[in-house]
């Protein structure tokens, strides 16, 4: 098949057989001083089109580029394309008659070829599996055409250059003649020339001075394709080096090619020759080199080609695994070592190694820094590109040279440079200023995003030239990152400003603790604090509170007041929101004593808009604190701080802040109103929320949105409590919903889980009062999907209100479907929540444990769990009104009245006497304080029912005809305010008591 062959991409892993020779033009010599002129002719021979097998794209290329070189050497050159058996035998006989006369020919052959028994064939485009039968007619043997050559012309050289996959299908065999014996074609390649040594002296006497034949790849070793459209390396090769020989011998030539294709396909293919002259061949006339740049840099490779050539394989493996392991190019390593010289260089091989190692680092490292020499002189920019180029192909004194070149260019346009240099300094001073501006207008329009980028952009502008603008662009950058993240739950964004203010941190000179690192220690603060409160863990709150307590070890308040109070501020903010995850009163305790201190610094006439914060901040904290607490007191305060803040500033001026105090006095509004069940209180925070979201709209500040639709959600849920139906309650749930698009788990996991619970919470209302039992199931699902986010070791608080209202849902619906494993298990819950709620923490949510346990135990005794249940549920909701009284907690007294009573009926049912039924008419009674049919109209009928149901057993007890009376006018109010509450199965079960009683009384 083919000899060293380059393997030309065609269709698919073809091969491509080129006979490429060196354009011998024209002198032949014993020695240099005796040239003789001679006359050439050529074939070249380019088959593509192959009808019966795989056809090859690139050797049209390589044909057509190589005839006109050897035309623009002097040769007279014919060139043949896509022939048939019967064509290419005359094309070579004709060849053969013009070779006579003529000193040199020369053969190109690009196509097909293969190997079989020792001969190479040449393959007509018409070649099919049959013509393997009959080679010596249907296919072109390799070696009768060089025998005639050599009988014919002096001088004879063959390059081939084909592609060296067997083209005819495995297992294939050629027969000379039909009647010859079948020969294996090899699969590796065109192989050595039959009879083909490489000569060293030979007689002088024959008239032929020798054949040079060329093959692409070592015999018998296939050859690389080029790129479709190109040329093979192999031809590359030569195309490039063939200029050399206007000053260089043939076989010298020979070998630069041998190496560029061995360099060019890193190790991976050489070329080799098969050489017989027994005079030096040069060519006297060839086309012009390559001149300016590109001529300098081929000049001093052709010398590091033959470099290569003379080095010894241990050197070369050293170099090709450097290269490789390093990710350098192996030409400007073997340059490297070129320019250290034969008589330098090392001939310990480890000590070459190291060396070698050594600079293929320094190498690597240049190339990496290449980018950043962009210089805005053109001619700087050519001589360093050119530089770059030289040392790929290890022209290393040639980089040098251009090199040299760029540093006189530099010397000389120096003067230039300085004078521009205060030009350059305005104008990017001026565009960074720009940039600024527009930032500035991207924060009128709340684009806080598109404002970082710009402030990045002209702190790049002003980085170099002004100290002070380079600070102020990234503090701006920071502060537009944390704004954006805040306003729109990014914690990405959040995250960035952190990591922008550390860079501006750095800085600082040695670390310096001054006002400048305190202040931007501040406001990076800010952002570990609004990371804070979206997480489920307290850490980023810890971090933020030790951020602001080192910044205040700089500011403090005789040197700095106004930044004191920004830094005290922020403490505040942030114990706060510690505190509402801890079980004690400690950090909201603090946080109320360092807004207190704050406003002893801030004035309202100087400072409206931060005096406002602070009396907010203070609100927020007295807040937290009266929610756990069983008197009115701290919640009275935090109203008034509340009010204070909103009269200080306007909504037009600064609605945001305007719109954060609302939503702060409709949280406090609401819970005090439930307390009092004040409805107008409560209807005054559903109005104020609506308020609030007319300026916190899901499309500017989506987390703030989101918060107050939560709360407007809140004061729903407590105003559709107190009154009949479901309506407000669904309104609750649907504003709970619409604000889990933008409190999402992953944007606020604490905020999500709050939504989940009151969603929760709202889902079993529903349940409850519609008698379904699929809302209560949604409501306990929900519950136990927050103990993912509310872990007993992180957020205590927050794990025992779940448990609780996880024992309300499995209460509801263990009493709906009469399961008492559900009650059992909400009995588990209460006493989990007892775990962390205790009457002197949190007494409160300690009392709404107690009772609502309580009521589980009730229902447990009522099914048949006896009455010692009954009266461990009095027991838990006689404790729960150790803490609620009628003017602290006006619903949940009345609640736990109302338990009571009950449970106290269902012992009476128990017991032989009559005192149960009379305590319980105490208990109901008194839950009638609260329970009015124009207000809570169910609750109303709830109690009036429990109440004729224990004149209905003082009756059976006594047989007492007047109790029995008593309890049918109960049982008329019970009636009326079921009806009134939308109960109308309630009534029913009433109207069958009536039914019951009248029967009995009629019998007696």
């Amino acid at each position: 098949m083919m000899s060293s062959v380059l393997i030309r991409k065609s269709q698919e892993a073809v091969t491509a057989l080129v006979a490429v020779i060196f354009a011998l033009c024209l002198a032949l010599t014993a020695r240099a001083e005796e040239a003789k002129t001679l006359k050439g002719v050529a074939l070249v021979i380019g088959q593509s089109k192959y009808a019966h097998i795989t056809p090859l794209a690139n050797p049209a290329n390589d044909a057509r580029e190589m005839s006109k070189l050897l035309t623009d050497m002097g040769f007279d050159a014919r060139s043949v394309s896509d022939r048939d058996a019967a064509k290419l035998g005359r094309d070579l006989e004709r060849f053969a008659e013009d070779a006579e006369g003529a000193d040199v020919a020369f053969l190109y052959y690009s196509g097909h070829g293969i190997e079989a028994g020792g001969e190479n064939y040449l393959i007509p485009v018409d070649a099919d599996e049959a013509s393997l039968g009959d080679a010596g007619e249907k296919l072109v043997s390799l070696s009768a055409v060089i025998e005639k050559l050599k009988q014919t012309v002096p001088v004879a050289i063959v390059l081939l250059d084909a592609c060296r996959t067997n083209p005819f299908p495995p297992g294939a065999q050629i027969k000379a003649t039909p009647a010859s014996a079948g020969q294996p074609i090899t699969a590796g390649g065109l192989g050595a020339p039959r009879g083909a040594s490489v000569v060293g002296e030979q007689a002088p006497a024959s008239d032929n001075l020798g054949t040079v034949i060329g093959f692409a790849a070592e015999p018998g070793r296939p050859a690389l394709d080029g790129g479709e459209g190109g040329n093979s390396p192999y031809a590359a090769a030569l195309l490039r080096h063939l200029s050399a020989m206007k000053g260089a011998e043939l076989s010298a030539v020979m070998r630069m090619v041998t190496e560029e294709v061995y360099l060019s396909t890193e190790t991976r293919q050489r070329p080799w020759v098969n050489e017989s002259l027994r005079r030096l061949l040069y060519l006297g006339v060839a086309p012009d080199e390559p001149q300016g740049e590109e001529g300098l840099i081929t000049g001093e490779r052709r010398q590091l080609l033959l470099t290569i050539a003379d080095l010894p394989d241990l050197e070369r493996r050293q170099v090709e695994t450097i290269a490789k392991a390093d990710g350098v190019p192996m030409d400007a390593l073997y340059g490297i070592l070129r320019a250290l010289g034969a008589k330098d260089m090392p001939k310990d091989p480890e000590a070459l190694e190291t060396l070698l190692k050594a600079q293929a680092d320094k190498l690597k490292k240049m190339m990496a820094e290449r980018e950043a020499l962009n210089s805005e002189d053109p001619e700087i920019k050519r001589l360093a590109d050119a530089a770059d180029r030289a040392i790929k192909q290890g022209a290393i004194a040639t980089a040098r040279q251009f090199l040299d070149d760029a540093v006189k260019r530099v010397e000389a346009t120096a003067g230039a440079v300085d004078a521009a240099e205060e030009a350059v300094k305005k104008k990017r001073l001026t565009d960074a200023a720009v940039y600024a501006r527009r930032a500035e207008a991207s924060t009128l329009a709340f684009d806080h995003l598109a404002a970082a980028r710009d402030y990045a952009k002209a702190f790049s502008l002003a980085e170099k030239w002004d100290e002070k603008l380079k600070w102020n662009y990234k503090n701006l950058e920071a502060e537009a990152l944390n704004t954006h993240g805040n306003e729109k739950g990014d914690n990405v964004a959040l995250e960035k400003s952190i990591a922008t203010y550390e860079e501006l941190l750095s800085f600082i000179p040695n670390g310096e603790k001054n006002d400048d690192w305190a202040i931007t220690r501040n406001n990076m603060g800010v952002a570990y604090q609004t990371l804070g409160e979206r997480a489920s863990d307290s850490k980023r709150l810890e971090q933020a509170a030790q951020i602001f307590r080192d910044s205040l070890q700089v500011l403090t308040r005789e040197h700095d007041p106004a930044n004191w109070a920004v830094a005290q501020n922020n403490l505040g903010n942030s114990l706060v929101a510690l505190g509402q995850r801890e079980n004690g009163p400690k950090s909201l305790e603090q946080a109320v004593a360092a807004f207190r201190a704050v406003l002893e610094v801030r004035s309202r006439d100087k400072q409206p808009v931060e005096w406002s914060e602070s009396q907010n901040n203070l609100g927020l904290a007295l807040y937290s604190l009266g929610e756990r607490e069983s008197n009115d007191a701290r919640l009275v305060e935090a109203v008034a701080a509340y009010r204070a803040g909103l009269a200080a500033i306007s909504r037009d001026k600064e609605p945001l802040r305007w719109g954060m105090l609302q939503n702060n006095l409709g949280n406090t509004l609401n819970t005090w109103g439930a307390r009092k069940n004040d409805i107008a209180m409560l209807k005054e925070a559903a109005g104020v929320f609506r308020a609030a979201l007319e300026v916190r709209t899901r499309e500017r500040v989506p987390v703030q949105w989101g918060n107050s639709l939560v709360n407007l959600g809140n004061v729903l849920y407590n105003l559709g409590m107190r009154s009949g139906g479901t309506a407000e309650l669904e309104e609750a749930a649907k504003a709970y919903r619409d604000a889990s698009l933008e409190l999402t788990p992953e944007r606020t996991p604490i905020g999500w889980a709050s939504v989940q619970n009151n969603l929760g919470g709202t889902l079993q209302q529903i349940g409850t009062r519609t008698q379904d039992a699929t809302r209560l199931e949604e409501a306990v699902v929900v519950y136990r999907g927050l103990f993912d986010v509310y872990k007993r070791e992180n957020l205590p608080l927050d794990w025992a209100a779940t448990q609780l209202n996880l024992g309300n849902g499995l209460q509801t619906l263990g009493k709906l479907s009469n399961d008492a494993g559900k009650l059992n298990e909400a009995v588990a819950a209460y006493q989990a929540a007892l775990g962390e709620y205790t009457a002197e923490r949190t007494p409160m949510p300690w009392a709404t444990a107690q009772s609502m346990m309580g009521t589980a135990l009730e229902a447990i005794g009522f099914a048949g769990g006896g009455p010692e249940k009954l009266k461990e549920a009095v027991a838990a909701k006689r404790a729960a009104l150790t803490v609620l009284t009628k003017d602290n907690a006006r619903l949940e007294w009345a609640q736990a009245q109302f338990n009571v009573g009950n449970s106290l009926n269902m012992i009476g049912n128990f017991e032989k006497g009559t005192e149960s039924f009379e305590a319980a008419i105490t208990a109901l009674t008194a839950a009638l304080e609260v329970y009015t049919l124009a207000d809570m109209p169910l609750q109303w009928g709830m109690a009036q029912n429990g109440i004729g149901d224990s004149y209905w057993g003082l009756g059976t007890r006594r047989n007492d005809r007047q109790a029995f009376e008593t309890s049918l006018a109960q049982f008329e109010k019970a009636k009326e305010g079921f009806a009134k509450g939308g109960m109308a199965a309630m009534a029913a079960l009433v109207d069958k008591k009536i039914a019951i009683i009248k029967e009995s009384l009629a019998a007696k």
